[in-house]
């Protein structure tokens, strides 16, 4: 997508929600609305982009996230032709006409062939863990309830595993339709924070459910005490019956995204 010059700007969004009332970010068809039961944050936030512009107007993520799956840092382009409002008055133009599980956290104006999917470099994802306790109700809708502790220091010599190009094969869901399965991950870690533990991960990207998988069998193989030697042998196998379960969507967060340009 280029820019058209004096008719119309890019602007990037910076968003934020609460995926669990969403069957994800991705608008499902044409039919499909920001409301009623199979709604989408994309959809949400292209209904009300429509009522701001009086037409249609695509917005473009930086990825997919499934049904469940929150965000803190997703972003976004669209292109708009109304010149005469500021690119920073989309943020409580756009959060007047959302629900309350979508905020728009900034608006700027951005290069004319920015592309929020295209130009990002790496995506975070966290992960978050209620370990050992009961969690309080609201925290299950933002984490996984842990009955045990696990151990800290063997999931990170795991971690530690992940960096550099890898085949991801063996964390690839039977539904992924992904031809190359080789993904770039920069970096893997578990901390504690307050007293939760939190996983995350950066990467160029990620297969469909990857992330989640990852932890899984993470989680499985050090209830097992595999030792980080035995682990690195499942790890290169690239078979898929050896990942451990698929942890489910309401402790998944994408964090951030990091951009070559125009961020």
């Amino acid at each position: 997508m280029t820019d058209t010059g004096d008719t119309q700007r890019n602007i990037r969004l910076l968003i934020a929600y609460d995926g669990t009332d969403f069957s994800g970010w991705q608008r499902q068809g044409q039919g499909e609305s920001g409301r009623g039961k199979n709604r989408t944050v994309q959809g949400t936030i292209e209904d009300a982009l429509a009522r701001i512009h009086k037409k249609d107007i695509v917005l473009t993520g930086s990825g997919r996230t499934d049904a469940g799956v929150h965000a803190v840092g997703q972003v976004a382009n669209f292109f708009t032709p109304l010149m005469g409002m500021e690119a920073p008055r989309f943020v409580p133009a756009l959060n007047s006409l959302l629900p309350r599980d979508v905020r728009i956290l900034d608006a700027r104006k951005t290069l004319g062939d920015f592309h929020a999917r295209f130009d990002a470099r790496s995506r975070t994802y966290r992960y978050y863990l209620i370990c050992g306790r009961q969690a309080f109700p609201h925290e299950l809708r933002y984490g996984l309830q842990l009955w045990r502790r696990p151990r800290l220091a063997l999931l990170n010599d795991y971690a530690r595993l992940f960096h550099g190009e890898m085949d991801c094969s063996l964390f690839a869901s039977s539904q992924d339709q992904s031809l190359f399965r080789f993904r770039y991950i920069f970096e893997a870690s578990f901390f504690a924070q307050q007293d939760m533990l939190v996983f995350e991960i950066r990467a160029n990207a990620f297969l469909w459910k990857m992330v989640r998988s990852i932890l899984g069998t993470l989680l499985y193989y050090e209830e097992k005490s595999f030792s980080p030697e035995e682990f690195k042998k499942i790890l290169v196998s690239g078979v898929r019956k050896c990942a451990g379960p698929t942890v489910p969507p309401q402790g998944l967060f994408l964090w951030k995204i990091e951009y070559h340009r125009g961020g």
